[in-house]
């Protein structure tokens, strides 16, 4: 029995569920009380359970119970059938429509949940740029699960005719697997809330989404060490995967719970596969509360990623016409997406500098992520800098910087050049070169130069963005990357 302290008060672990489980009573009766603040009481209770491991079981009967009786439905308990283990897989019989999965582990599972369409069908497209994007050895890591979720037995039994006579060979080999969750293991999608005044078919398409992706999150739990979403109507940049593992070795030893590869819907958004189980729960639980790109938000920020990790150049775009919500027109594309995106810039570690007046956060530092960030200085004048300092020298074999924003297209740097310098030194305004070669003019706010390795014979130590000409406008650097490769002799 575990005890905490109230004050100078003792109390059980048992009272404290019991408190928890009041205190939701009366939230039910409480109209003004927000979502978040169930969301939190929510989490509370989840994260009791899962760190004590130690529940008695007259507690687990009262739990299963009180679900019951706040959702009104039976068939709910196939999902919630043991609420004391949220990490736990949820307890669903999927019909295997086409291929089984092999025992190796992947690297990486990409889920595609399908209904339906009123207008068009994008799914076969999807797997096929999946597969035609991917290397030989690529295809060796990956393997693809297609949740095909509507109810009508018919279209589901012609897709899997045509997935399987188009890709045969990658379902043999045990890459690609069709699979169904029967409707018996659906909660009640009929009658449930309005929020946000949406109509009552919207409520019910996107509730089922939820469970739907829920249903194919919880089935790729085990199948390999990452796990990324996509939508059924997706193009994938060439070599996506090599991109993605470069991404992954580059955020070795920081903490995150979502990295995003799109800025659209339920798009490229990549999770640890053992986030899987607690994720696929957590949809369930909301389920018919928002839609479910917006509950990723609550859920990630609930496990302490505060911020949005999103990387450039997008690696999935959207390519459907038509919604597959009443077939209406959704003609949503992701400006940051690029088809050939494996060449991901190096960016090697390195200290930044500049002499402008930074506006705010928007510190140096964030022009060299390839997170959705940049660097923002108030209107920088003839001979400002903007410095980077390589920790060690390096051979640059390629340099692209970009201004200025969408909706900020004037705050570019119009007057501007790029050198590259060797033999440190330490000045009053930090480190810099001693020397320096130009490399050329920034044009329409642009700078990119390609086999920098032929035009400078030294190795390269500092890279310095000069400032030409005074400007009323501020200045945005949205990124800067830089290619490299090893010196001849290392």
């Amino acid at each position: 029995m575990l005890f905490f302290t109230r004050g100078s008060t003792f109390i059980s672990s048992n009272e404290i569920y019991f408190d928890i489980l009041d205190t939701m009573r009366c939230l039910r009766k409480r109209s003004a009380v927000s979502f978040l603040g169930v969301l939190v009481v929510c989490l509370l209770f989840m994260n009791l359970y899962i760190e004590d491991g130690y529940v008695l079981e007259g507690d687990k009967q009262l739990l299963r119970e009180t679900a019951t009786h706040q959702l009104n439905s039976e068939r709910y308990v196939h999902t919630f059938k043991d609420l004391s283990n949220f990490s736990g897989s949820i307890n669903v019989s999927y019909r295997y429509l086409a291929g089984t999965p092999l025992p190796r582990k992947r690297f990486l599972t990409i889920g595609l949940s399908s209904v339906k369409r009123k207008k068009g069908n994008y799914l076969l497209e999807t797997i096929k740029s999946i597969f035609e994007q991917s290397s030989y050895e690529e295809l060796k890591e990956i393997s693809v699960v297609v949740h095909l979720a509507d109810f009508d037995s018919f279209w589901c039994e012609g897709m899997v005719q045509d997935i399987s006579q188009k890709f045969a060979h990658h379902i043999i080999a045990g890459r690609l697997m069709v699979i169904h969750a029967p409707e018996e293991y659906y909660p009640i999608l009929d009658g449930l809330k309005r929020n946000y005044n949406d109509p009552e078919d919207r409520v019910r398409f996107r509730s089922k989404q939820n469970v739907d992706y829920a249903f194919l999150l919880n089935f790729c739990a085990n199948i390999s060490d990452y796990y990324v979403m996509l939508e059924d109507d997706v193009r994938c940049s060439k070599n996506f995967l090599t991109a993605i593992k470069k991404v992954i070795a580059s955020r070795e030893g920081s903490y995150w719970v979502t990295l995003e590869f799109s800025k659209l819907g339920y798009i490229g958004k990549l999770y640890h596969s053992h986030d899987l189980p607690r994720l696929a729960h957590f949809l369930l639980m909301f389920y018919q509360e928002m839609p479910c790109d917006w509950l990723l938000i609550h859920f990630r920020g609930l496990l302490a990623q505060k911020d949005v990790i999103r990387f450039r150049p997008s690696l999935f775009q959207h390519m459907g016409y038509y919604s597959s919500y009443k077939g209406a027109e959704n003609k949503l594309k992701d400006d940051d997406f690029e088809e050939d995106s494996f060449d991901i810039p190096d960016n090697p570690p390195a200290s930044l500098y500049t002499s402008m007046n930074v506006f705010e956060n928007y510190e140096a530092s964030k022009a060299y992520s390839s997170i959705d960030e940049y660097f923002w200085g108030k209107a920088p004048s003839t001979g400002d800098f903007f410095m980077i300092v390589f920790e060690k020298p390096i051979k640059i074999t390629k340099i692209k910087v970009s201004t200025g924003t969408e909706d900020r297209q004037n705050d570019i740097l119009h007057k501007g050049a790029l050198d590259v310098g060797e033999q440190v030194v330490g000045t009053r305004k930090g480190k810099q070169c001693t020397t320096y070669l130009r490399l050329g003019e920034f044009r329409d706010g642009n700078f990119e130069v390609s086999e920098v390795e032929h035009k400078v014979v030294f190795d390269i130590n500092c890279m310095r963005i000069l400032v030409t000409k005074t400007q009323k406008e501020w200045l945005i650097i949205r990124s800067i990357s830089i290619w490299t490769s090893q010196p001849p002799n290392q």
